[in-house]
């Protein structure tokens, strides 16, 4: 069974950076295409960006745009999110899975907390 593992959060300062990453056991990473989501407290799970399979095209909710990046890399089959200029509003647990139908069982996703 595929197993999504996602990593590096943590609670940051208005204003900060972090590096997310997504690993899968038992399935390569290569093949899909991949998305970051974000489930904020007391609100849905929501898209925040997808990475294409292997022409790195990349879409990005409104929200985020310009402040978050995502890439990957086939040889290490992972993908990350880069945080950047992170706002209050962007805490939430962070998850990946393939785009745009998240066909995968969740993770347990990685907390981002933002103060103000």
């Amino acid at each position: 069974q595929v197993q999504l593992v996602e990593s590096g959060g943590g609670w940051v300062q208005a204003g900060g950076s972090l590096r997310l990453s997504c690993a899968a056991s038992a399935f390569p990473l290569t093949d899909v295409a991949i998305g970051w989501f974000r489930q904020a407290p007391g609100k849905g799970r929501e898209p925040v960006s997808c990475i294409g399979v292997s022409d790195g095209t990349t879409v990005y909710a409104a929200s985020v745009k310009g402040r978050f990046t995502v890439h990957r890399d086939n040889v290490k089959k992972m993908v990350w999110l880069q945080l950047n200029s992170l706002r209050a509003e962007d805490t939430a647990v962070y998850y990946c899975n393939s785009a745009p139908q998240a066909s995968f069982p969740w993770g347990q996703g990685t907390q981002v907390t933002v103060s103000s």
